[in-house]
């Protein structure tokens, strides 16, 4: 299995995302699933647990996944401590066998499929454990972002969009990409990959920037920062 980059920096990023939803793109990512009420619905690439846990609030039989073993842990704990039936898995959202067999009405990424090193691994996954009708809805750092004085965009400055490479940022405001690194890909590719793989896009959004960057980054907020989509597998 693929060592998680995720298990050295896991109490930064616990203590970075907490549990909060009144953020532009986790308004929107909740608003593309809908209600959740009965549904089985996977959180892929999971991590410490943050949005199962509100997919859970709201209704959701949940399956967390995630590669990372000590943000799983931080998950277990939290769950251990209050309780909402979420079943958290280790494994790794590329390979064949994982989840072999299960079905979802539903699965969500929330900020991770740029974390994601095989991508159309992962996306056969999720392909497979859909059922017909079932919805993949996903947020990402905007692909086309380039950044600004103080954050980096989706590709290094050396480079071009159109260059694909795993690469780790460097602006101030990137914290956690300084640390772990994404993988830039175009916006046509993630789009084309989940169309080979049967799923149908239904809606595309683009989050506003973050409360106050046009203050603070107003070069990096006058372009578009996140997109959420939702597909589903017809």
């Amino acid at each position: 299995m693929t060592s998680a980059r995720y298990d050295a920096v896991a109490d930064f990023y616990e203590a970075g995302w907490p549990d909060s939803y009144d953020d532009e793109v986790s308004t929107t990512l909740f608003d593309l699933i809908g209600p959740l009420d009965g549904l089985a619905v996977l959180d892929l690439a999971c991590g410490h647990g943050r949005m199962s846990r509100e997919l859970a609030r709201r209704g959701a039989r949940v399956v967390g996944l995630d590669i990372s073993s000590a943000l799983l842990d931080k998950a277990r704990a939290t769950e251990e401590n209050d309780p909402l039936a979420i079943d958290y898995r280790h494994g790794d959202a590329a390979s064949p066998t994982t989840l072999e067999g299960e079905i979802f009405d539903a699965v969500v990424c929330s900020m991770a499929l740029a974390d994601v090193d095989d991508l159309e691994g992962a996306i056969s996954t999720i392909a497979r454990a859909l059922n017909k009708g079932g919805c993949f809805v996903f947020s990402l750092l905007h692909p086309c972002f380039p950044g600004g004085e103080h954050v980096s965009g989706s590709w290094p400055a050396t480079k071009r969009y159109y260059d694909e490479e795993w690469w780790s940022a460097d602006g101030e405001a990137s914290t956690l990409r300084r640390q772990v690194g994404a993988n830039h890909r175009m916006l046509s590719t993630y789009v084309n990959a989940l169309i080979r793989h049967g799923l149908t896009l239904q809606e595309l959004r683009e989050p506003r920037p973050p409360q106050g960057w046009e203050r603070t980054n107003p070069e990096a907020a006058a372009h578009p920062v996140f997109v959420v989509a939702r597909f589903v597998k017809t």
